[in-house]
């Protein structure tokens, strides 16, 4: 959601008869260079201090994850750069970025039928996660760009597991092609996400990997939650 579009990502191909690719971001981040001070004027204060690291091992045990995953491609939130959507933030939504700013690590690996990705963050700006709710449901369909190619992005709200303590999101995209045959399917997203706090955990399935996403959800908050202090 690495740089330009910090990813929890993919690139997944469509199949055959469908030459085009799609950058899946499940989230992502944005910093802004501080203003240079004029002469003689005053200096300007810097940025506030970074939240505390988050270890890697707040992220899920990979025998947490069903279907025997294979090698992890793991990556560190503070290393990944990218913009948050000026418009109307249907972009965001699409490309799940729910974080602005922060410390953090994350993991995308291949399971059976498609991809699994987690993040834990900890962020000085913590996701309202009812207003990104409502917000995905005025996204409902929308026509995005991605990497220069016109994408249909179908979303859909779906009931958020209960997390005492912790707002909750979850909703499914399909994405499609203009256009595209309605006996063709298009690529799956589907994520969840926990929030307390300045703690952040999501995760994301794409394709067809059958996986129950909530409860693992519940199970990375609740492996990530008493790491950082929640």
């Amino acid at each position: 959601m690495l740089p330009e579009g910090f990813s929890m990502p993919a690139r997944i191909r469509f199949s055959p008869g469908r030459a085009a690719v799609l950058l899946i971001a499940a989230a992502a981040v944005t910093t802004i260079s501080p203003a240079k001070p004029a002469t003689g004027a005053a200096p300007v204060p810097g940025p506030p201090a970074p939240p505390p690291a988050v270890p890697p091992a707040a992220l899920l045990p990979a025998e947490a994850i069903p279907g025997r995953p294979a090698a992890r491609d793991v990556f560190d939130v503070a290393t990944a750069l990218s913009t948050v959507d000026r418009g109307d933030g249907c972009d965001d939504v699409v490309h799940g970025r729910l974080l602005r700013s922060g410390t953090g690590q994350g993991f995308q690996t291949a399971v059976p039928g498609g991809q699994l990705s987690e993040l834990v963050a900890r962020t000085p700006h913590p996701p309202d996660l009812a207003a990104w709710t409502a917000q995905a449901h005025r996204c409902g369909q929308v026509t995005v760009d991605d990497q220069d190619l016109p994408t249909v992005s179908t979303t859909t709200v779906t009931p958020a597991p209960a997390v005492p303590g912790a707002q909750t999101l979850s909703y499914q995209q399909v994405l499609t092609l203009p256009g595209q045959q309605a006996e063709l399917p298009g690529l799956r997203l589907r994520t969840v996400a926990v929030a307390a706090g300045d703690v952040l955990v999501l995760l994301r399935d794409a394709g067809t990997t059958g996986l129950d996403l909530d409860t693992l959800a519940v199970a990375a908050w609740q492996h990530a939650a008493p790491r950082l202090g929640r």
